[in-house]
């Protein structure tokens, strides 16, 4: 017998499909979300596809939908089987190259197609998080490039590197070596490959580690750091960047969906960091957030 997993397809308007597309990602109610697409069906209408290993609850993904979309109409949400495959990889194949910023990000099955440049990488999911097809990897993107026309940090980590596109492009674009952690040894094998493939591995060291649970990590002291991560681990891991960056470091946070900006400036707030600029898209916002200059890092 052939195994499937499950996808959840609804139509939506243009303007609040990215939205939906990420509230059903970002539930933690299981089962969780293998992988989710957008295509366009039609002038204004976008289809959100989402991949599950395990038939999700219908009425659980119609309430966290109406949640999103109010009174705007949308179509009638549709769960079919389907044969199993790797559906991250699968739903990267399907899109093009990705800008955010100056950076140009695409797939294996686009080289060849987009000249080489120092703002352009190649990036496979794999089975790992992180394209810049996704607004919380495109807002992370689009801060590093808003850095780098202020500064070039020379120290940076990457935590929760996922396909490790936010280490390559530091790595591609600054001089210092950048550290790259993901807790899953399969992202971080993906990352390594990466790093590889675009001609910075000698400047990307990547680590199995959770947080920063990592004698790399721990000794570090880093200009800059990235966390794309979701809400709880980037609460639990605020004390842990004060200490790992340098006073006046930044750190570049996303997973966060807009509701929950203020909680996670709040919590690093008390940590001697201060906001700096948000980057909303969709429905998610990355934070730019400086460490301040005092001498002592609040305990947890």
């Amino acid at each position: 017998m052939e195994a499937v997993t499950y996808v959840a397809i609804i139509e939506s308007p243009a303007h609040i499909a990215e939205a939906i597309a990420a509230a059903l990602e970002a539930t933690e109610s299981p089962p969780a979300a293998l992988a989710v697409a957008l295509f366009e069906c039609g002038p204004g209408q976008i289809e959100v596809s989402v991949h599950y290993a395990e038939e999700p609850a219908r009425e659980r993904l119609i309430k966290l939908i109406e949640g999103v979309a109010g009174k705007v109409g949308v179509g009638a949400l549709r769960i079919e089987q389907v044969p199993l495959r790797n559906w991250v990889a699968e739903a990267e194949r399907l899109r093009g190259p990705v800008r955010a910023g100056r950076f140009l990000v695409h797939g294996r099955h686009d080289r060849g197609k987009i000249p080489p440049g120092r703002f352009t990488f190649e990036i496979d999911a794999g089975l790992a998080f992180g394209t810049a097809h996704h607004a919380t990897t495109r807002g992370c993107l689009i801060a590093l490039d808003r850095l780098l026309k202020r500064g070039h940090p020379t120290h940076v980590l990457d935590v929760g590197t996922g396909t490790g596109i936010l280490a390559i492009a530091a790595a591609k674009v600054l001089d210092g070596p950048v550290i790259a952690s993901d807790v899953d040894p399969i992202a971080a094998a993906v990352a390594a490959e990466n790093a590889s493939r675009n001609g910075v591995r000698s400047r990307v060291l990547v680590v199995n580690a959770e947080g920063l649970a990592h004698l790399a990590l721990r000794r570090a002291k880093a200009d800059l750091l990235f966390a794309n991560l979701l809400l709880r681990p980037l609460i639990e891991l605020a004390s842990s960047f004060a200490r790992a960056l340098r006073p006046g470091g930044m750190c570049v946070l996303s997973g966060i969906l807009d509701t929950q900006a203020r909680q996670v400036e709040a919590r690093f707030r008390a940590f001697g960091f201060r906001l700096d600029s948000r980057i909303p898209i969709g429905g998610w916002t990355t934070l730019l957030l400086r460490r301040g200059s005092a001498s002592k890092t609040p305990a947890d």
